[in-house]
């Protein structure tokens, strides 16, 4: 049994960076053209480059999307696009649109192709089909059971590969085609330009009644009934595994450095812990107490074991869940001295009580006893938005080490 790779995603260079130094695999990334996360900072063709460059040295991959459903100006640029992608060396891209694929084998027949959870793969036929023209790898539809994985990687060749979402958040609609973006605001989901009007408020207005809004209620908690819990599998590792999913994929190309850290540290620890006990592997509670110390939504586990109830939505907000901040990003440590650089994420003080933690190390405290501007002045508060400052540090820390702090009321 091969081990699964950790698929992390990244809105730009620091977040690729950052997903590959907390244990990724591969990362999937947007281009500025093609993708579906327009919100994401996205990456120009040479950040594209130096991000495989960044991956390549460390034996990790890159993978881009070309997931969008084109209209027929949305092809233009396709076929140079695709050339300047397979000339800079991505190991593949990640596509939905028949039309797309087509354009990608005839100027670039040995580019490896991924199918986008976009194009609604929900069984072996359909599998069988885009295998039959060449693509190797599927992200399965959200929408599919443990058991049906199952069954489709039992039914086709050994060299077919399934990618499935495994942690993040969850669309509202089948496998991501949605129209309710583009009707309300005129932002075109199904072109990388969703508004999420699934996270919304909503209310009732009877026909005859203009202006008097009524509450819809689903329970007595709101009236959010398209939001959706996020997906978390971290307690179901072995089930992915022997289901024959081979890529474990987390959603959040617009989150943030710190919940991509965080996010991928648990599960790279979670796997490896899997592989490394085997029979004897037992799930760590720890490992869901770390990501929930990043931006979440209650969690449910989708469509893996069951078909979502009410019980699987959110009804009385559409927000995050944050308990803890990122503050502070370590950029050197002075072993003599015992001083570390860091670059302030957000506003921190003198007597704060702070976590750090690491690719490679567990999460310690300690007390903010004495900062430093970069003049050496002694400071109270880092109050400026990426401000190098200097800390004296409890325990060794390394370049990438994360900063993060209980949120104050």
């Amino acid at each position: 049994m091969n081990k699964p790779e950790l698929l992390a995603p990244a809105g730009d260079l620091e977040k690729l960076k950052m997903a590959i130094i907390y244990g990724a695999d591969a990362v999937y990334i947007g281009g500025e053209e093609f993708g579906l996360r327009k919100a994401s900072k996205n990456f120009t063709l040479e950040d594209i480059e130096k991000g495989i460059e960044f991956a390549h040295d460390r034996d990790r991959k890159v993978y881009v999307t070309l997931n969008i459903i084109p209209h027929n100006e949305d092809l233009v640029g396709l076929d140079e696009y695709v050339l300047e992608l397979e000339k800079i060396g991505v190991d593949g891209v990640i596509v939905a649109d028949p039309g797309v694929f087509s354009v990608i084998r005839r100027v670039a027949p040995n580019m490896p192709i991924h199918l986008s959870t976009q194009a609604s793969a929900t069984n072996y036929e359909t599998i069988k089909f885009w295998y039959d023209l060449g693509i190797r790898r599927i992200v399965v539809a959200r929408e599919l059971s443990l058991e049906e994985i199952k069954e489709i990687k039992e039914s086709l060749p050994e060299d077919l590969e399934i990618e499935a979402f495994v942690h993040g958040a969850m669309c509202i609609s089948y496998s991501g085609r949605c129209l309710l973006s583009n009707y309300m605001v005129g932002r075109d989901a199904n072109r990388g330009e969703c508004a999420h009007p699934c996270r919304w408020k909503y209310s009732l207005m009877e026909e005859k009644r203009p202006g008097e809004y009524f509450p819809i209620y689903e329970n007595e908690k709101g009236t959010f009934i398209f939001n959706s819990k996020d997906l978390c599998m971290i307690e179901n590792i072995p089930e992915l595994i022997e289901a024959g999913v081979c890529s474990f994929k987390i959603e959040g190309r617009v989150k943030s450095q710190y919940y991509v850290a965080t996010v991928i540290r648990s599960y790279r620890k979670a796997i490896d812990e899997y592989f490394r006990l085997k029979e004897d592997y037992v799930y760590k509670e720890e490992w869901l107490e770390e990501i929930k110390k990043a931006s979440y939504r209650d969690f449910t586990t989708g469509f893996y074991f069951k078909k979502p109830t009410g019980e699987d939505q959110v009804y009385g907000s559409s927000s995050y869940i944050r308990e803890y901040d990122f503050v502070g990003l370590v950029l050197d440590y002075d072993e003599k001295t015992e001083i570390a650089t860091i670059e302030q994420r957000n506003r921190m003080f003198v007597g704060d009580e702070i976590e750090v933690f690491g690719p490679n190390k567990e999460f310690f405290v300690q007390k903010i006893e004495d900062m430093w501007n970069e003049n050496g002045e002694e400071i109270d508060v880092a109050p400026h938005p990426q401000q190098i400052i200097k800390m004296k540090m409890k325990k060794p820390v390394e370049n990438w080490d994360i900063i993060r702090r209980a949120r104050k009321d």
